[in-house]
C-alpha cells in the first residue's frame, strides 16, 4: 500500500471535519503543530494551539460558535510537503446570526503523513462584523 500524498491527508482532514468530527480530523496532526489564525480580539473559537489536542479544541470550539454553511475549494496548490488549499467560505456566527462571507488560504504542510501546519487567511474584518456588529 502507498502512503498517502500531502494533498490527500489534508482532502482527508477536511473530509472527517464534515463527516466524522473533531476528534477524528484532529488525529491527522503531529504531536507539535504550527496553528496560525490572524484574527480581531475577543473572538472565541480561536484558542491557542500547539499539539493534536489543541487541533481538537479549536475544531469543537468552531463548531460550538460557528455554522458552515457553504465551502467552495477553488485550487489546491501542492509542492513537496505544503499543500495550499484557496476558497470562498461562508458560515454564520451562532450568537449574531451574521454570515462571514470570505475568501480564503489555507497553508498546510504534511511531513511523515501528519499535519504540521495551519495557518489559515481570511477577511477578518467580515469576522469581526459578523461576531461584533458595526
Amino acid at each position: 500500500m502507498t502512503a498517502e500524498s500531502p494533498t490527500q491527508t489534508v482532502q482527508r482532514m477536511l473530509t472527517l471535519l464534515t463527516e466524522a468530527g473533531p476528534a477524528e480530523a484532529a488525529a491527522l496532526f503531529a504531536d507539535s503543530v504550527s496553528f496560525s489564525i490572524p484574527h480581531p480580539p475577543g473572538i472565541p473559537w480561536v484558542p491557542e494551539v500547539g499539539s493534536a489536542d489543541g487541533m481538537r479544541a479549536f475544531f469543537e470550539l468552531l463548531g460550538t460558535h460557528v455554522r458552515g454553511k457553504e465551502f467552495e475549494l477553488r485550487q489546491i496548490v501542492a509542492e513537496g510537503d505544503d499543500v495550499i488549499l484557496l476558497g470562498r467560505m461562508v458560515s454564520e456566527v451562532k450568537k449574531t446570526g451574521r454570515e462571514i462571507d470570505t475568501a480564503f488560504a489555507l497553508h498546510t504542510t504534511v511531513q511523515n503523513g501528519r499535519i504540521t501546519r495551519y495557518h489559515l487567511y481570511e477577511d477578518t474584518y467580515a469576522v469581526a462584523k459578523a461576531y461584533f456588529g458595526d
